[in-house]
């Protein structure tokens, strides 16, 4: 279970990349830091709690 939502994690993360990378290209630059910013705190939570060493 732990590798699933690993991955389900990783896939969030990136599909907040993208849509914050479309905001930023359209001029929509708050939301877009926004979206990196959840991007980022996905990252962590997903580095800190889910991924096993």
């Amino acid at each position: 279970m732990g590798r699933l939502l690993a991955t389900a994690a990783a896939i969030l993360a990136a599909l907040l990349m993208l849509v914050a990378l479309a905001l930023a290209a359209n001029g929509n630059l708050m939301i877009a830091g926004l979206s990196f910013l959840g991007a980022s705190l996905v990252i962590y939570f997903r580095e800190t709690t889910l991924v096993d060493d």
